[in-house]
């Protein structure tokens, strides 16, 4: 029997506080939501929360706040079986916390106030190398000092690590310190704030992967929402289509994508499969409110995979 797949996340933790509205404010301007959800985010714990339901062991390093929402940060992590050995509390500092409007499409605006997030440093990612050695993947995202990111992708290099960097939120970067991980993941926006070029079209998502590649990437996956995604290598690109749903909020779509993906992986899946059963979890994620809480448990997502058709193990 295949062992489970052991994930590290070395990333952020925040509260998502999210507004439904068919319009917003103007400056000035106050007007009434139809709807609130105050829930628990940050796409470095949404992607550790994703690998979790998923079925694989998950260690989580992150800082929170000495607030009001630190403690239940941990609690959460806890509730799902993540281990918080190196999840900080930091003192006189807030936690992470992210503004969410929702529109009636699903499609979502984010603001992200970093708080604790901003202070996970590569010592941190030092004082737990011990477990961290012990995983099958590290994931990082752009929540945590570059810096930090920089170095864990060295740290996973050095211990023949598999290591997925998702280059979310879109930062300027520098890219060569981020082309030892063994797959870039970023969406159209990322990918173009990165490459500078457009990506609207398929051809356009496919020469911007390209020019990543050229970078010194290796493997390059471009997330394309409703369109699904693009996988590129030295050997050329592949588009593996969406599986459709009806979306009701679309946030942490990309993140369950992330979390889930780590896991088929690591679980011996093909590329190709592995991607293909990753848009089929964030589809499904996008069908209920919120983010950690829209996340579908491995048997779930099984049954409505087996159900729709979805892409066969």
């Amino acid at each position: 029997m295949a062992s489970i797949p052991r994930i590290a996340v070395v990333g952020s933790a925040n509260i998502d506080l999210t507004t439904f509205s068919s319009v917003f404010p103007r400056p000035g301007e106050t007007l009434f939501g139809q709807r609130f959800d105050l829930g628990f985010g940050g796409k470095g714990a949404n992607q550790a929360v994703a690998a979790r339901l998923c079925g694989a062991e998950v260690l989580m390093l992150a800082k929170v706040g000495d607030d009001l929402f630190g403690d239940a940060t941990i609690r959460n992590f806890a509730s799902f079986g993540i281990d918080t050995t190196h999840v900080q509390m930091v003192k006189g500092v807030s936690s992470g916390a992210a503004t969410i409007l929702v529109e009636p499409s699903g499609q979502n605006r984010i603001i992200v106030v970093k708080g604790a997030n901003d202070l996970l440093n590569p010592a941190d990612v030092d004082a737990a190398a011990a477990l961290l050695g012990t995983v099958d993947t590290i994931i990082l995202q752009f929540e945590i000092p570059l810096q930090t990111i920089y170095h864990t992708v060295r740290f996973a290099r050095d211990h023949k690590i598999r290591c997925i960097v998702n280059p979310a939120p879109a930062l300027p970067a520098d890219l060569a310190s981020l082309a030892a991980a063994d797959y870039f993941i970023p969406n159209e926006t990322e990918a173009e704030l990165l490459v500078g070029q457009p990506v609207h079209t398929l051809e356009q998502a496919g020469a911007c992967a390209t020019a990543l590649l050229e970078k010194g990437f290796r493997r390059v996956v471009i997330t394309l929402g409703a369109r699904g995604s693009l996988i590129a290598g030295p050997e050329g690109s592949v588009h593996v289509p969406a599986f459709t749903v009806t979306a009701v909020d679309t946030t942490g779509a990309g993140d369950a994508f992330i979390g889930s993906l780590a896991v088929f992986l690591a679980e011996g899946l093909s590329e190709r499969e592995s991607v293909a059963n990753a848009n089929v979890y964030a589809a499904l994620s996008t069908t209920r409110v919120g983010t950690q809480k829209s996340f579908p448990k491995r048997a779930d997502f099984e049954a409505q995979r087996a159900r729709h058709g979805g892409p066969a193990r």
